[in-house]
């Protein structure tokens, strides 16, 4: 009986033995407030190239970024990340809304269990985290003034995505999910104690698949994407991240700014020559809170265009209620137009004192009038 157990146990660990396959880890970074593109190019002394998504599931012509982001590599040398070795470039993705992302790429073969040391090694690893932060402050020096108003935040979005292209035996997505549902729930949170059925059924709720042979398992923290080639896949899985870190940056961006606005709109003044000019300052600098983040908001959201019921349009659906960016959408929309009601305030309080002083103006032309009269 043990023996046969054993030989059960050697028989799966086979079958699901890694063959060929990538390990990505992306930092997603809001580093300016634009980047002219063309410009950004033209300075970088890197080989570069325009990333678009490769149309290899019948995605119609229009299913493309606009504009373009700029995609080049960087050698980094040999390096380890404890057992794992990290591939010798780098690659940057620049957007014009401001972000950067920096991806690394892990090689992983062997049993499909051991991808849960790697994802223990991953989960918020200090050295990429560190490496990747120098890498985008390095670039903001060579595009120089090609990025608008460039400031590195502090926030940083983070993902891993787990790319398997082959395993050594033929590939039966029910059969794995099936055997290692619990396995690929602790590989895609980073977590090695024993997960309870409830969280299982959650980190494995977000599956999609095209074919019979494909098998794409998207969780908050990574995604496990089983795919001969799913280049389409992992630039879709990267928008969505990018997309993310802005709304969560266009959320913070948006408190402080209502915090500004309500500390305008509450501010009160008695210095007559104060008055005149505070009230077309405050309602200048409401309007250019508005304006950049109503910027930000449209220039993430129109990047990439999603119609039709293909297939990545699909994916990205589902990617979009797994991160919530429906949810992001409507809170930053109800910030933008609070917003928008603080400024009409302002613009009615300075309406309102403004008559007042006009009302004073006149009571004393009165008088000064009618002392005049009455001194002659």
């Amino acid at each position: 009986m043990a023996a046969a157990e054993s030989e059960q146990n050697l028989r799966t660990a086979s079958e699901w033995t890694i063959h060929k396959g990538s390990c990505f880890v992306l930092f997603a970074y809001d580093a300016a407030r634009s980047v002219n593109l063309d410009e950004a190019e033209r300075r970088l002394h890197a080989v570069t190239q325009r990333q678009t998504i490769p149309h290899k599931r019948r995605a119609p012509s229009y299913f493309e970024y606009q504009p373009a982001p700029l995609r080049f590599s960087q050698d980094t040398g040999t390096g380890r990340l404890g057992n794992f070795q990290i591939h010798s470039a780098v690659d940057l993705v620049v957007y014009d809304f401001g972000a950067v992302a920096v991806i690394y790429r892990l090689p992983i073969d062997g049993l499909f269990t051991d991808l849960l040391n790697l994802s223990d090694e991953l989960y918020d690893n200090e050295f990429l985290l560190a490496d990747s932060r120098q890498r985008v402050n390095q670039l903001l020096k060579v595009i120089g003034d090609a990025a608008a108003q460039a400031n590195l935040a502090p926030l940083v979005e983070d993902y891993v995505i787990f790319h398997i292209e082959s395993f050594v035996q033929p590939f039966d997505a029910k059969r794995l999910c099936a055997e290692h549902g619990p396995e690929i729930a602790q590989i895609l949170r980073a977590e090695r104690q024993t997960l309870s059925d409830q969280e299982v059924d959650d980190a494995l709720g977000a599956k999609i698949s095209f074919g019979v042979e494909d098998l794409t398992i998207v969780d908050w923290n990574a995604a496990l994407l089983i795919d001969r080639d799913g280049e389409d896949v992992r630039a879709v899985l990267d928008f969505a991240n990018v997309e993310l870190l802005e709304m969560r940056y266009l959320d913070q961006r948006l408190d402080r700014a209502l915090d500004e606005a309500y500390e305008t709109l509450s501010r009160r003044s008695v210095n007559l020559p104060r008055i005149l000019g505070y009230y077309g300052a405050a309602l200048r600098r409401v309007a250019e809170l508005q304006v950049d983040n109503a910027l930000l908001f449209e220039g993430v959201n129109n990047t990439l265009k999603l119609l039709g019921d293909q297939y990545l349009a699909r994916l990205y659906r589902l990617v979009n209620r797994r991160f919530h960016l429906d949810e992001w959408d409507t809170s930053i929309l109800r910030r933008i137009q609070t917003l928008e009601s603080i400024y009409e305030k302002i613009s009615d309080q300075a309406a309102n004192r403004r008559m007042e002083i006009l009302e004073w103006v006149i009571i004393i032309l009165i008088a000064l009038s009618i002392g005049i009269e009455l001194s002659h």
